[in-house]
């Protein structure tokens, strides 16, 4: 089996400015047809999708399973013991959150790991979970359907047999499971409702996956949390009854917005619907989390499996504050520390998306690291060291001319149920930072490729 690499490279050589001109007219005719846009802007702007050999996705998969174990391990220790949350830094909203609903030992139908993944000497590095509203499952997939229209596609089908990773069928599945084991009736479908705010740029991604469901026999609706009540024991919108939340609107802006009394939360409080995740999901969904997994001090609360899928896969993290820690075995005082490695290291917001408020410290000046870092001691934050990222060719339509150049590339696998990992949202940019929401870049579907 070629190395990746090589494979790409046949792909971008079978690409002239005819071939590439035609593929991108339709790649943004179906884009603009499929709803496969962030806001006004096309989801999609370059001609290749991303590729995994079996071989090496089998072992991405693994070490992504060690991994999640750990986060089952740590999720498991934070509901049962209070000081443990407390290291996660919970808001007291969050903490009341938590308690609405603690039934659920594994709280997330989806969720999506955040990885830099490089194949061929197998080295990753996850540095983010997204434990509460995985986006891009939709997208994805219709994005395949897309792709698969392309002629440089089917040029490439004459050489590779191409597996698309379509998600939704495992989401779809995921979210009935999840909704039989919390109680639902088997014999009857639950009503489903999507719910985000009506103006989100996502919405044509809900629109996708609302198609989906009743496309398998599921009646579904779209809906704004502010247009529902819970009334007579049952959430509605308008005379439409949910029995069943497909959760994307984020929790800290549902409780910003609309309290903690608001009839989402009341009817989920009460039993009366289930929701995609639950309220506990946020607990991994802080950034803190993977500092829970990297801490020296949380060491004893893991296997030895687990710890060694800590040790190979995840980033030194730790929660910013006054105190002394260990740094690859020596202990250093932390914003010291910070202050003297700001090549190497990067603030995150705890419980932020969408690339907000992250600093690259190699990539500021040191009066912006100092700023950010006095933020970081006031409001809660992470640092993390600097991991290598994934640079590969692609090909595009620039102002008419095709043009194949290098952009960085992260692989965010998906989860279903906590521990299966199926499909992949990959981002490129020019920039270090990978994220669509941020305004930059691109995504693109991902392939499972072999020889013919």
């Amino acid at each position: 089996m070629k190395t990746i690499v090589e494979i790409i490279r046949e792909y971008n050589d079978l690409m002239t400015p005819e071939v590439a001109a035609e593929a991108d007219a339709l790649l943004r005719q179906r884009q603009h047809e499929k709803g496969t846009y962030f806001g006004d802007r096309p989801l999609c702007t370059v001609l290749r999708p991303h590729f995994y050999s079996l071989p090496k996705w089998d072992v991405l998969r693994g070490k992504l399973e060690a991994i999640l174990s750990a986060f089952i391990r740590a999720h498991e220790v934070c509901c049962d013991s209070a000081e443990h949350r407390a290291t996660l830094g919970l808001y007291a909203w969050e903490e009341q959150l938590f308690h609405m609903d603690t039934s659920q030992r594994r709280p997330w139908t989806s969720s999506r790991v955040d990885t830099f993944w490089i194949a061929d000497s197998e080295i990753l590095n996850s540095v983010e979970y997204n434990a509460e509203t995985p986006a891009g499952i939709g997208y994805n997939d219709i994005l395949c359907d897309v792709f698969d229209e392309l002629e440089p596609m089917r040029r490439f089908r004459q050489l590779y047999s191409l597996q698309p990773m379509r998600a939704m069928p495992h989401l779809f599945r995921a979210v009935l499971a999840g909704y039989q084991d919390w109680g639902g009736a088997k014999q009857a479908a639950p009503q489903v409702g999507i719910l985000d705010w009506e103006e989100v740029p996502t919405r044509s991604e809900h629109e996708i996956i609302r198609q989906y469901f009743e496309q398998q026999g599921i009646v579904t609706r779209l809906g704004d949390p502010r247009a529902l009540e819970y009334r007579a024991g049952h959430l509605w919108l308008d005379d439409f009854r949910i029995d069943l939340i497909y959760k994307r609107v984020l929790y800290s802006e549902l409780v910003e917005r609309m309290g903690l009394d608001n009839p989402v939360l009341r009817a989920v409080r009460e039993g009366a619907v289930y929701i995609t995740n639950s309220p506990a999901c946020k607990l991994m969904a802080k950034k803190a989390s993977l500092a829970f997994l990297s801490d020296d001090r949380q060491r004893h609360l893991f296997t030895a499996r687990q710890l060694a899928a800590i040790d190979e896969s995840i980033p030194w993290t730790r929660v910013v504050a006054e105190r002394s820690t260990q740094y690859r075995g020596q202990t250093v005082d932390l914003v010291p520390f910070i202050v003297d490695n700001q090549s190497r290291l990067v603030l995150k917001p705890n419980d932020d998306y969408g690339g907000r408020g992250v600093v690259l410290g190699w990539d500021c000046s040191g009066e912006t690291w100092q700023q950010t870092l006095q933020l970081a001691l006031n409001e809660p934050y992470v640092v993390q060291e600097r991991v290598p990222v994934v640079e590969r060719h692609f090909p595009a339509m620039l102002h008419g001319t095709l043009d194949i150049s290098p952009r960085f590339v992260d692989a965010d696998p998906y989860v279903f149920h906590g521990s299966e990992v199926y499909g992949v949202l990959t981002r490129l940019s020019s920039r270090a930072i990978l994220n669509v929401t941020a305004g930059a870049g691109s995504v693109v579907p991902a392939y499972i490729v072999a020889p013919r």
